[in-house]
């Protein structure tokens, strides 16, 4: 009896061993929360990190076209805090399909107690269709 109980226990663990090492299959594989933080996609204005998103804000954004054709935008960004900010703006030019094709040199705007500012992006290339401005504390 106790042979037949050992035998089946070693026959069960055996079993369990073997069903747990399987190997994973191989192949393609759909990328996963494809939708998740992809802010920068979807919005034409984003906030890069937690005290940008904490100290600005937008009150507004304006589009519009050079005389020469090409896209041309703006934004007033408003300090949400009653202390001085220093943050960076840039924006990146994207063509029909959203892909990026122009990137503007990050540049540093100073925010006075809760004060607005106003920055332009001219884009470069006629291509430009659509854009996203993206805002970070300044490093």
């Amino acid at each position: 009896m106790k042979t037949l109980l050992s035998s089946l226990m070693i026959a069960g663990t055996a079993a369990l061993l073997i069903s747990g090492c399987t190997t994973p299959e191989h192949g393609a594989y759909l990328p996963e929360n494809a939708t998740k933080f992809n802010q920068e996609t979807t919005s034409k204005f984003v906030l890069m990190d937690p005290g940008a998103q904490k100290s600005v804000t937008t009150s507004g954004l304006q589009e519009g076209r050079t005389t020469d054709g090409k896209l041309q935008v703006a934004a007033n960004v408003r300090n949400r805090e009653n202390r001085r900010l220093q943050v960076q703006v840039n924006c990146d030019f994207k063509d029909e399909q959203g892909f990026v094709i122009e990137s503007t040199p990050w540049q540093t705007l100073i925010l006075t107690e809760n004060g607005q500012e106003t920055v332009r992006f001219p884009a470069a290339s006629l291509q430009a269709k659509n854009y996203t401005i993206r805002i970070r504390e300044a490093r």
